[in-house]
């Protein structure tokens, strides 16, 4: 059985002042009438009933990601009570499939993602279930094509073509690449046999373990202990006890540069992670000035900005070009657009400066 596990942690500082430490942006609506993160179930769910899917979350967001989506079953909604990055993420959520299926199939997936339109997604996760149903040692990654020379994201180079699946490509995977600088992302580009990384894998639960053993050997066996407190009184205690000591990785480093058996789809659909607030702009209809706006909101002589009231007061801007305005929970954030590659490090200074009650 396929089963969906949805990678929904973070610290929330890319969307800050809106997405706060205890309200990352999976749990906002920033578009549309639902959170992201409802948005990630509702995807899957055409494939993937809701008592297999499982939610891996900070211990912070456990309690709001619970009333986001009440109708998942207690259980499926586990809280790590550190970040560790997605090996220990991934390997946990592993072991809770293998558990309950020991012949399971896993789709993993970010919760911040836009995806669209619905339909040729889940025929990308039809194509991928029926590779793995060929081959239970594939591990499948599915990759974006780059429609620009991006330098924050990392790529995927495609080998021979292996076959076609509901008319999807699967290449080999000759190597992943890390996030490049320009020159490099321009090469990829041009080269034209390399996929954006999106972070969405498919694979078997125990080919996944068993991967993990292989190539991080300490890092599985405080898996396999965690494993084997699942489902039982010790569970909570042992996950609290083992997790601090994980390696901190993520599953790309710590498995899949390295597996043998490594297929990438080039999917068909549109891909948008929401990195920051200029690519949530990106998903707004603009006005004829070139503005993107939520709320209330009145742009005067103002081009090419993001002004966001969430509060409900009214934001007024006069003169402005190139700018980002977001007022939300008794804090304004006032940026050019060209440098919100800082505001991580803006957000991270907060507490220092006496303003921790805003992170």
């Amino acid at each position: 059985m396929l089963h969906a596990i949805i990678m929904a942690g973070g610290s929330g500082t890319r969307f800050w002042p809106k997405s706060r430490r205890d309200r990352p942006k999976q749990l906002l609506r920033l578009f549309g009438d639902a959170t992201m993160l409802q948005q990630t179930v509702a995807r899957i769910e055409p494939l993937v009933p809701r008592e297999r899917v499982v939610i891996v979350t900070g211990a912070d967001q456990a309690e709001a990601t619970r009333a986001q989506l009440p109708e998942l079953p207690p259980g499926n909604i586990v809280a790590e009570p550190c970040p560790r990055d997605t090996a220990p993420c991934v390997g946990l959520a592993a072991w809770i499939v293998h558990k309950r299926d020991p012949h399971g199939t896993m789709i993993v997936m970010p919760a911040d993602h836009v995806i669209e339109p619905a339909a040729v997604f889940l025929a990308t996760v039809r194509a991928a279930t029926s590779v793995i149903e060929n081959d239970p040692t594939a591990l499948i990654t599915f990759g974006i094509k780059p429609t620009r020379p991006e330098t924050g994201y990392g790529y995927i180079e495609r080998g021979e073509l292996l076959e076609t699946r509901e008319g999807i490509a699967v290449n080999r995977v000759v190597q992943f690449r890390e996030k490049p600088d320009c020159a490099t992302a321009e090469s990829f580009v041009a080269a034209g046999n390399f996929a954006w990384n999106s972070g969405i894998f498919l694979w078997k639960a125990r080919t996944i373990l068993e991967e993990l053993d292989r190539q991080r050997p300490q890092l599985a066996a405080a898996l396999a202990r965690v494993g084997d407190a699942l489902g039982t009184p010790a569970e909570r205690d042992v996950i609290a006890l083992e997790y601090p000591r994980m390696e901190r990785a993520p599953i790309d480093k710590a498995v899949m540069e390295k597996a043998a058996n490594v297929r990438v789809l080039e999917v068909r659909y549109d891909w948008n992670d929401v990195g920051d607030w200029r690519s949530l702009a990106g998903l707004l209809p603009e006005d004829p000035q070139g503005n993107a706006i939520q709320g209330d909101v009145l742009a005067h002589e103002t081009t090419n900005s993001i002004i966001i009231s969430d509060d409900g007061g009214l934001i007024a801007t006069l003169g402005l070009d190139d700018i980002v305005v977001v007022q939300s929970g008794k804090a304004t954030l006032v940026a050019r657009r060209s440098q919100l590659d800082k505001l991580k490090g803006l957000v991270e200074g907060l507490g220092n400066k006496g303003y921790g009650e805003y992170l």
